[in-house]
């Protein structure tokens, strides 16, 4: 291609990214959405002494509140980006906002703990909804120039609500009470409704998506696969019983039924075929490995800042949020990045700024106090934000249309199943390299000694993504040499 007009298309590249006002307003639409839904997955972890003072209820009872949400985002996050594919993003979008505010009001009025519970799984819907089709619009109303800062933007708003939750939700709850936790969503939700409906454009569905009949029974099996996953992973505190293996059976025998199904089905809710582009497997896969690898963070970090630093809880909760910080910080220069340099380049720069932090973290970190973990900590969130944004606008790029939905609903649920793996086996890990039963009362030498270990075999993991990325690119340009032979 001439230089000429090398120079002539990155300037219209460059004019096209820039986002038109009715762009912006459609951004900060989708913003607010992911901001709601990613905050409300940690904002009640503050609340749970108090909910089980309220209750009358155990630990375990009142953990529900938190893993009822995340399971139904987990196990449902798939099908509604499939049925926003088929009836409308927006229409759906617009319905889940509705969902989400509803069942927060129903939450902060919430007389019972079961009630509770069972209006925070309908949160979770309104919250999966969310989660899956701000990506997908994305990818229908930001031109393609622009698309990289675009999902900077989510990025940033999915680690600031994430961020803000622990410390928002125990403000709220030492000023209001547990209730203002759940009804502070009420103004931010119509806020958003209201945006959504005046702005989000249209729907614009294609006759290949229309034509096509939901996979109900697909649907089921996907379901109560994942849940059997997520529950083998979350039940038992942490401790590996027959329970937690007969679970994740049931949830291997699942996994295996549903590919036979879908492989046979007339409408599949995934086209298994979608598989065979290995930049898409490639990307769901390290887009699972990484968010592992982050999760450790917040799972391990805790133990280590009080164990073996010996800082006090305000300054554990003070540090732990350094990480998202540093990931909301990095987003929205990532996604700039990206369509500037490309998204396979920016997604390289930020697994290798992921595998140095865990490769400092796997030395002496505790030699060098606060700063010698704070350090680390940067680099491993920081490349978690250049990675997911890069990662992200690479997949979505490519992605045609009827099936923008669905695949949004996967990127999202590799990275809840990242979490839920991220805590429990990574949690197993480290008691394992600490050498102890109870993590709780451990030395702090063997605290130390748990950290490095665990974060060198997350340096492993995030090597094996890095490995993954350079090989679906290398196997991605062989398959188009081999198409363009044929």
């Amino acid at each position: 291609m001439p230089k000429t007009t090398v120079v002539k298309n990155e300037a219209a590249a460059a004019e096209t990214a820039a986002p038109t006002p009715a762009v912006r307003w459609i951004l900060m639409s989708l913003s607010l959405s992911m901001l709601l839904s990613s905050l409300d997955t940690s904002i009640a972890n503050a609340a749970l002494p108090t909910l089980a003072e309220a209750f009358a209820a155990t630990f375990q009872e009142v953990q529900w509140v938190i893993l009822s949400y995340l399971l139904v985002i987990t196990t449902l996050i798939v099908s509604v980006g499939r049925l926003g594919d088929m009836i409308g993003r927006r229409r759906l979008l617009l319905a889940g906002i509705g969902l989400f505010t509803v069942a927060s009001a129903l939450c902060g009025f919430a007389p019972t703990l079961g009630l509770l519970i069972a209006a925070r799984a309908a949160q979770g819907l309104g919250g999966a909804v969310m989660m899956a089709l701000t990506m997908a619009i994305v990818g229908e109303t930001v031109p393609k120039a622009g698309t990289g800062h675009a999902m900077g933007l989510l990025g940033t708003m999915s680690a600031v609500g994430t961020a803000l939750g622990p410390t928002l939700g125990g403000l709220l709850v030492a000023s209001l009470g547990w209730r203002a936790i759940f009804l502070v969503n009420l103004p931010l939700g119509l806020v958003t409704l209201a945006l959504a409906h005046r702005f989000l454009p249209a729907d614009r569905r294609s006759p290949q998506a229309a034509a096509t009949g939901f996979d109900a029974a697909g649907t089921l099996l996907l379901a109560l696969t994942l849940a059997a996953y997520a529950l083998a992973m979350t039940m038992g505190g942490g401790r590996f019983g027959p329970a937690n293996l007969a679970l994740l059976l049931a949830a291997a025998s699942g996994l295996g039924l549903f590919v036979f199904v879908e492989a046979r089905a007339v409408a599949p809710l995934i086209r298994l075929e979608m598989f065979r582009d290995p930049v898409l497997s490639a990307s769901l896969a390290t887009s699972a490995l990484v968010t592992t690898v982050v999760t450790t963070t917040l799972v391990v970090g805790p133990f280590y800042l009080t164990r073996a630093l010996g800082l006090d809880a305000a300054r554990v909760g003070l540090v732990l949020s350094v990480g998202p910080l540093a990931a909301a910080l990095v987003a929205g220069p990532a996604g700039r990045g990206a369509d500037r340099f490309g998204a396979h380049r920016m997604t390289l720069a930020g697994l290798g700024t992921m595998a140095a932090g865990c490769g400092l973290l796997s030395l002496r970190p505790a030699a060098l106090g606060l700063p010698g973990y704070l350090v680390p900590l940067v680099l491993i969130t920081a490349g978690y934000g250049l990675f997911q944004t890069a990662n992200n606008t690479a997949v979505m790029d490519e992605i045609g249309p009827d099936q923008r939905g669905v695949v949004s609903g996967l990127l999202n649920l590799s990275r809840n199943l990242g979490r839920i793996t991220g805590a429990s086996v990574m949690g197993a890990v480290f008691a394992l390299a600490a050498a102890t039963s109870d993590i709780t009362t451990a030395r702090p030498e063997a605290v130390a000694t748990g950290l490095r270990l665990t974060f060198a075999f997350a340096a492993i993991l995030v090597v094996v993504a890095l490995v993954l990325a350079v090989g679906s690119r290398a196997a991605a340009h062989r398959q188009i040499l081999r198409e363009e032979m044929a």
